[in-house]
């Protein structure tokens, strides 16, 4: 399946960040990331296929042709290379990219993701079987609800989880399942080593994945870093976005200027 037609928006000078936001959500992920971004970098943000106000999907898709859908974004805002923050999906979006289109990416922000979905234990294929039934079971309302105690958990986290809740229920239904169904088997493991980019790996610490699990893929990438977030789930731009944004601009300042550097 080819590139669709997606709802992008652009802003800020500088060097060009690409910010790629997780499953069954939209670009409104990075609303306390893209005025903190926009005074030092050009912040390109987009609704990925089926997502927010990208038009719905019906037919299947990979995550290559996700990938392919930022490497479109990416040339078509003149932004290569570019810096690729993204969270839970579209930090899988992000590792595919990469390696697919090396020469669009300058340097890789992945947030509680990984380089693929393949269940090992027992556990985790019991997991993927409940997310796949309730997700074609539950109203997209319900499954939101679901999923809000386990990202904003705190009681003070009311309107997070609200929020996300409000948002999630705008899901066209189909066009998640589908998104679900590209995800699952997904795996660029394999490939890591050949990842040359500079990468920075954030994780909350009470993110869905383990830091520990995090870390045996980090140590396999050529020149990636891991930043632990405290009090944070898996939504952590969403829920410590101070300490999220001082550690993505530093990271992006760094490299920034080593490649100043190198010319």
């Amino acid at each position: 399946m080819g590139t669709v037609a997606l709802a992008c928006s652009t802003i800020g000078r500088g060097s060009p960040v690409l910010l790629i936001h997780g499953l069954g959500s939209s670009q409104r992920d990075w609303e306390a990331q893209i005025p903190a971004l926009a005074p030092r970098h050009r912040v390109v943000s987009f609704d990925q296929r089926g997502h927010g106000k990208s038009a719905p999907v019906s037919a299947p898709y990979t995550m290559r042709d996700l990938a392919a859908d930022a490497a479109a974004v990416i040339r078509s805002h003149g932004a290569a290379p570019c810096h690729v923050v993204g969270l839970s999906l579209g930090g899988m979006v992000a590792f595919q990219l990469a390696l697919d289109e090396p020469g669009l990416v300058r340097s890789l922000v992945i947030v509680n993701s990984g380089p693929e979905v393949v269940p090992r234990a027992a556990k985790e294929h019991v997991a993927i079987f409940a997310r796949r039934v309730l997700s074609r079971l539950l109203p997209m309302r319900w499954l939101g609800a679901l999923l809000s105690r386990r990202l904003f958990p705190h009681e003070n986290q009311s309107k997070l989880r609200a929020d996300f809740v409000a948002r999630f229920a705008e899901n066209h239904k189909p066009s998640y399942l589908r998104a679900v169904s590209a995800i699952l088997g997904w795996s660029v493991a394999h490939r890591l080593e050949s990842l040359a980019q500079p990468v920075l790996v954030v994780s909350g610490d009470r993110d869905y994945t383990p830091t520990a699990r995090k870390r045996l893929y980090v140590e396999r990438l050529p020149r990636a870093t891991m930043e632990i977030v405290k009090d944070s789930g898996h939504a952590t731009p969403v829920d410590q976005p101070a300490e999220f944004n001082r550690l993505v601009l530093d990271f992006l300042g760094r490299v920034d200027g080593e490649t100043i550097a190198a010319e």
